[in-house]
């Protein structure tokens, strides 16, 4: 049972560190337990399909970023130093990855979601979640920024929505660039759209 646990780990493992690097459709089953070490048998006791295995895999790497965002967007820390952090972790987390493979990843959840939303639905429901589940950190963040008239805003669950867009719009394009500047704007640009008062003395 001990060993079953283990092969199932590094299954989720490799297959999100695979498909986040590349795609969904170019790596195969194969691919992914060649490079997990982990014989093809194993995997279907684990997994009934590799649509299934990614959807597992979502859930893993959100269970390991969890607690980084839960840090993130703490409410014992100032709204604008949230959002400093918010954008700082993602600037950081791309870089890392270009330098890594010598290319913008862009956002797994984002990326594996538009590949698949009108080919499997599991995948384009799971992705669906995990992205809902980031908007409501932000839509945290809106709303302690409006409390302390930071910004002015009617409806934060749509500037909310507004943002997350833009960010995701943001690694898009980087990905689709391949260029590691665009995410260096990033923040100027969320506060930008937010709005924020004394953007310049805010930025600085």
């Amino acid at each position: 049972m001990k060993q079953e646990s283990e092969s199932k780990r590094k299954l989720l493992e490799t297959a999100m560190e695979m498909i986040w690097e590349s795609s969904y459709g170019s790596v195969s089953v194969d691919d992914i337990c060649t490079k997990a070490g982990v014989n093809k048998g194993s995997f279907y006791y684990a997994f009934k399909s590799k649509s299934d295995l990614a959807v597992a895999a979502f859930e893993r790497h959100w269970e390991h970023k969890r607690p980084l965002m839960d840090k993130i967007f703490s409410s014992q820390i100032p709204p604008l130093e949230r959002l400093d952090n918010y954008c700082q972790s993602i600037i950081t987390s791309q870089k890392e990855k270009y330098q890594t493979f010598g290319k913008m990843l862009g956002c797994p959840y984002c990326s594996l979601g538009s590949e698949l939303s009108t080919q499997d639905e599991k995948i384009r429901l799971k992705a669906d979640e995990m992205t809902k589940r980031m908007l409501k950190y932000v839509e945290s963040l809106v709303r302690d920024l409006a409390a302390e008239g930071l910004i002015e805003v009617k409806d934060p669950a749509e500037l909310a929505q507004e943002v997350f867009s833009y960010v995701t719009g943001v690694l898009m394009q980087a990905k689709i660039e391949n260029n590691v500047h665009h995410v260096e704007r990033l923040q100027h640009g969320i506060m930008r759209l937010l709005g924020v008062k004394n953007l310049t003395a805010a930025a600085s």
